[in-house]
C-alpha cells in the first residue's frame, strides 16, 4: 500500500453530495470549520445529480414536513445565503388525491398547518386554472402549498460546497474513502483508496447507498436497498405554456408532473410498491420500454389537452431506500460516528435541514429543534421495531408522502 503524509480535520465527512455538502457548510456556520469533504469523484455527481429536484413540505410524518418547512427559505434566497442561484423555481405545489384519500389528506393539511406550514384545502375549479390540459374528473380532493417548487440539486450541492469553502471547509473531490479508522470503540479518521489517512475524532458517512459498505466492516448494518427510478421528459407541443405550471403530484393515477425550464414536462413514478434492485454503479440510464408505456399512458390520460405531446427523453436514477422510507440522520455505537443516508427520495427538499442536525449531532450530540428530534431519524428504531411513517398515509403511495 502506498504510504503518503497523514492529514487531520476536526470533522471528516465521506460523500460530497447534496447531504454531505449541506453537513459541510452548517458544521462552517456552528464554528466548526476545519472540515474535509472526501468526494469520490465530483461534488453532486452521485444520485445528486439525477434528484427530480422538486420542494414541497406535504408529508405526513411531522418531523419531516418541519425540516422541508425549515430548509424553504434557503431555497428561496439561495443567492442571498448561498451567493449561487440554485435554479429553484417557487411555482406552487398541488396534490391530488381519489375519494378513498379524502381523510388523509385532511388530517396531513391540518397536521401541517399546526407546524406553522403555508398549506390549504383547494377546489377542482382553482386546479383547473393551474392546469388547464389536466383531466380532473377522478380526484376528490386537492391540497394546495403556494411556495412549492422545484430547483436543481446539482446546482444547490455546488452552492453549498462554495459556501462552505469560503469558511476555509476542504472539499478533496477524487477521494475514494475505502475505509472509516476506528480504535477502542471510536472514530479516529478515514483511509482513501490511495493509502492516505486523514485524522479525526468526528466522522459523517453522507455517501448515499454506498454508506452501507463503509460502515458495514464496523457492525453498523444499514437497512437500504438501492432502488433504481425511471423517470420520462414529455414535450408538450407548440403552444402549450407550461412554464409556470406547479408542480403536481397525481396520488390518483401515482406519478408526479413538473415543468422544466424549457418547456418539457418532467414525469416521475410515485409508486415504489415494488422496488427495482440495482448497482448504483452499474445500471441502465434510459428507462425500459415497459415503464414508458406505462408512464406515457398514465400522462395521455391525465393530460389530454396538451396539444401535440411527444417523448423527449428518459433517464434513470438510483434511491437509498430504507424500510420506512425516511433517512437515517444518526449517531452510531462508534463515538463520534455520524452517518447521514437511506433519503428515499426526500433529500433535495431537506437538504438544508439536514445539514443542520448533522451540525448539531456532532457539535452537540442531539437537536436543538424540538419539530425536528433527532430521536425521529435513529439508526435504533429499525431494530426496535419502531419505523418513522406517517400517521395517515396515502393508499398505494404508502410513505412517499
Amino acid at each position: 500500500m502506498t504510504t503518503t503524509a497523514t492529514e487531520s480535520a476536526d470533522v471528516v465527512i465521506v460523500g460530497g453530495g447534496i447531504e454531505g455538502t449541506a453537513a459541510a457548510w452548517a458544521l462552517a456556520r456552528h464554528g466548526i470549520t476545519d472540515v474535509v469533504v472526501c468526494e469520490r469523484n465530483t461534488v453532486g455527481s452521485g444520485g445528486t445529480g439525477k434528484s427530480s429536484g422538486i420542494a414541497r413540505c406535504h408529508y405526513g410524518v411531522p418531523s419531516l414536513a418541519a425540516m422541508a418547512w425549515k430548509s424553504l427559505p434557503v431555497l428561496e434566497e439561495a443567492e442571498e445565503i448561498l451567493g449561487v442561484d440554485v435554479g429553484f423555481r417557487r411555482t406552487g405545489y398541488v396534490v391530488g388525491v381519489g375519494q378513498r384519500d379524502v381523510d388523509s389528506l385532511r388530517a396531513n393539511l391540518a397536521a401541517q398547518r399546526r407546524l406553522g406550514i403555508d398549506t390549504e384545502s383547494i377546489d377542482r375549479a382553482e386546479v383547473a386554472k393551474l392546469w388547464p390540459s389536466a383531466d380532473l374528473t377522478d380526484f376528490a380532493a386537492f391540497g394546495w402549498e403556494p411556495r412549492g417548487g422545484h430547483g436543481d440539486a446539482y446546482r444547490t450541492a455546488q452552492g453549498f460546497s462554495a459556501a462552505a469553502r469560503r469558511y476555509g471547509v476542504r472539499i478533496r473531490q477524487g477521494s475514494a474513502v475505502s475505509e472509516i479508522l476506528t480504535s477502542s470503540g471510536r472514530a479516529r479518521g478515514v483511509r482513501l483508496a490511495g493509502g492516505e489517512t486523514i485524522a479525526s475524532g468526528s466522522v459523517v458517512v453522507a455517501a448515499g447507498p454506498w454508506s452501507v459498505s463503509l460502515l458495514s466492516p464496523l457492525g453498523i448494518e444499514l437497512p437500504i436497498t438501492v432502488h433504481r427510478e425511471q423517470l420520462i421528459l414529455i414535450r408538450p407541443g407548440a403552444g402549450a405554456d407550461l412554464a409556470g405550471a406547479p408542480v403536481f403530484s397525481d396520488l390518483v393515477s401515482l406519478q408526479y408532473i413538473r415543468p422544466e425550464p424549457t418547456g418539457e414536462l418532467l414525469v416521475g413514478n410515485s409508486d415504489l410498491g415494488t422496488l427495482e434492485p440495482a448497482d448504483p454503479d452499474r445500471y441502465s440510464d434510459r428507462a425500459d420500454p415497459g415503464f414508458l408505456e406505462s408512464a406515457v399512458g398514465k400522462v395521455a390520460l391525465r393530460l389530454p389537452g396538451l396539444p401535440d405531446p411527444a417523448l423527449a427523453s428518459s433517464y434513470a436514477g438510483c434511491y437509498d431506500v430504507t424500510p420506512d422510507f425516511n433517512p437515517v440522520i444518526s449517531r452510531t455505537e462508534v463515538d463520534g460516528l455520524v452517518v447521514a443516508a437511506g433519503f428515499s427520495g426526500h433529500g433535495f427538499k431537506i437538504s438544508p435541514a439536514v445539514g443542520e442536525l448533522v451540525a448539531e449531532l456532532v457539535h452537540r450530540g442531539d437537536s436543538t429543534d424540538p419539530a425536528v428530534p433527532a430521536a425521529d431519524f435513529r439508526l435504533e428504531r429499525f431494530g426496535e421495531g419502531a419505523p418513522l411513517t406517517s400517521p395517515h398515509p396515502y393508499v398505494g403511495a404508502g410513505q412517499l408522502r
